[in-house]
């Protein structure tokens, strides 16, 4: 009997664009650059960062790399350094660190020398630096557009267009555009090399696309980076980057910078210019995208801000409002710190899910090193952060055009939708449900101010609480596909509040082996509870989020800094 012919399979013309595009990326990656040796499972060798990614890079380069944001800066912009072996250092790292995670959907190091040659040769000639971020090598989520680079954001139909269309059919300024971001941190003297991954359609925890598959944590390869910033996150922690730029619209600054244990401002929506970036569901303005930065200090947090600010980007964002940098509120934190007179309020769960033991063990320690200070601690007991939730995920704010948009854009190429992504086609939303929508969250956010101002009766100061700690997220770092819970984050993005995220400790299963979930809080609490293995996140980074008020972004880092100081002096004692 004749057998049938099996045809071989032929694979959709998308994969071989995603296999040449990440060809593209390793071979932009220099030859002496690339590591020979096969690279260890992450069963043998889960975490990747320290002295494994140390092995590949010179003394000289460990040093420059592995130093702060400000201690760079202060030896670019007086000729200790110069831009090139700085940039060279970090172009190198970077490009381990690809191949150790993959993070990076551009790389573009030559480009970043030739900036950085620029850049000296003006020190040179006119011994001032450009500006205060001369030679500091920066980051940038593949979302921020520079002039020469491709954008994807993740999507296989953006490969070798401009956000999907044709170059050919754009004028040769549109193609050819930048972010503002981009344009005010280039005046600044900072130099780009590289755009980190996100995934596809941004709107997910974890960080997968089909250009380069899955970012893995780098402390823990069996692990998520988070997302959508995970990218961002993963070439932090293994110090490819020290500063970069996210943007988050639910969390996804704050959960790659918990996971990966680094720093994260998510600020009020028209502190920072977004004008010019790319983003899924552009125009939709109930919650909106903002964008931050993220570090591996708070001081570099800062130092990016301002480095904006003193830019005056309201001039170049119609949205940014007009409000430089004030001192004058860093001062009164220090006053309020000195004379043991602030008040920090503490949410342990927010009456849905409750955070596993490792991020109720950080609450504990940050409430007692602040008590210990002398500083009023008072709970937490808001209108429910379900509602906040509800007006933006379940009530459609963050897809209400019925998911066209994304869509559209995986239509392109016809790739398959990642499971990752969370916005699945819907009902269009018409204009009625979203005004009333727009009014729910009105509502939601003046009976929030009012609850906040009346805890003024119960601080001691006459004034509210300066501020809130509570879980960036009711986990550490997850097993790929293991992203469930965004409460804890989504909640500051509905009242655009501002929010930054800082690193507390270390999962010990020595100590957080025991399991006492209780009585579940929620179906959600239950499935919540039930992932939690102090074995698999043995190691991973523990981090809270410390929540002000809108456009508190002075405040809220003048108190993470504080925050952060403390643990570092009790870490000193232990």
């Amino acid at each position: 009997m004749t057998q049938p012919v099996v045809k071989p399979r032929i694979p959709p013309a998308w994969q071989a664009r995603c296999s040449a595009k990440r060809e593209a990326i390793l071979s932009a990656i220099p030859t002496e650059w690339r590591i020979r040796a096969p690279i260890p499972t992450p069963d043998i060798q889960p975490n990747v960062t320290g002295k494994y990614v140390q092995q590949y890079l010179s003394p000289r380069e460990v040093e420059i790399t592995e130093s702060d944001a400000e201690t760079i800066v202060s030896h670019t912009t007086t000729g200790i350094w110069t831009a090139v072996e700085v940039t060279s250092a970090f172009c190198h790292r970077a490009a381990v660190a690809h191949q150790l995670v993959p993070c990076l959907l551009e790389i573009f190091f030559d480009r970043a020398l030739s900036t950085a040659k620029e850049l000296d040769s003006y020190f040179t000639t006119h011994h001032k630096p450009l500006g205060r971020l001369h030679g500091l090598p920066v980051s940038l989520k593949d979302q921020f557009h520079i002039s020469g680079v491709e954008t994807t954001m993740g999507y296989v139909g953006w490969i070798d267009t401009f956000e999907g269309k044709p170059l050919n059919s754009l004028p040769h300024n549109e193609r050819d555009t930048e972010s503002e971001l981009v344009r005010l941190l280039r005046t600044s003297g900072a130099v780009f090399y590289c755009k980190t991954s996100v995934p596809t359609t941004l709107m997910a925890g974890e960080t997968c696309n089909h250009i380069l598959g899955y970012t893995f944590n780098p402390l823990n390869r069996r692990l998520s980076a988070g997302g959508s910033s995970g990218g961002e996150g993963a070439l932090l922690a293994l110090r490819g980057s020290v500063v970069g730029f996210g943007t988050d619209i639910g969390g996804s600054i704050r959960v790659p910078s918990a996971f990966n244990g680094i720093y994260g401002l998510r600020p009020s929506a028209g502190r920072l210019p977004y004008e010019g970036a790319a983003n899924s569901m552009d125009g939709q303005n109930t919650v909106l995208s903002v964008v931050g930065p993220m570090a591996t200090t708070v001081q570099g947090l800062k130092l990016m801000v301002q480095a904006v600010l003193a830019q005056e980007p309201w001039f170049a964002d119609p949205l940014v409002v007009e409000l430089p940098w004030r001192h004058g509120v860093e001062e009164r934190v220090r006053g309020g710190i000195a004379d043991k007179r602030l008040t920090f309020a503490f949410m342990e769960d927010d009456g849905t899910v409750r955070p596993h033991l490792p991020v109720q063990r950080a609450l504990g320690l940050v409430r007692w090193l602040l008590e210990q200070k002398g500083h009023r601690v008072i709970d937490w007991n808001p209108p429910s952060h379900a509602t906040a939730f509800n007006i933006a995920r379940q009530m459609q704010a963050w897809h209400m055009d019925g998911g066209t948009d994304v869509q559209a854009h995986r239509a392109l190429s016809g790739e398959a939708q990642l499971p990752e992504c969370f916005l699945q086609p819907s009902e269009h939303l018409n204009a009625a449900q979203v005004a009333a929508l727009n009014v729910k969250k009105r509502n939601y956010q003046k009976a929030y101010m009012d609850y906040w101002n009346s805890t003024a009766t119960l601080t001691g100061t006459g004034r509210p609480a300066d501020a809130l700690i509570c879980p960036a997220c009711p986990s550490v770092a997850v097993r790929p596909g293991k992203f469930k819970c965004g409460m804890y984050t989504t909640f500051v993005n509905v009242l655009d509040y501002c929010s930054a995220v800082f690193p507390v400790t270390k999962v010990d299963r020595s100590v957080d082996g025991g399991h006492r979930p209780g009585v579940p809080l929620s179906e959600m609490d239950a499935e919540i509870q039930s992932d939690y293995d102090p074995d698999d996140c043995h190691g991973a980074p523990v981090a809270l989020q410390l929540v002000g008020r809108r456009f508190e972004e002075e405040k809220v880092l003048g108190l993470v800094e504080y925050i952060d100081g403390l643990l570092s002096e009790a870490a000193q004692r232990m």
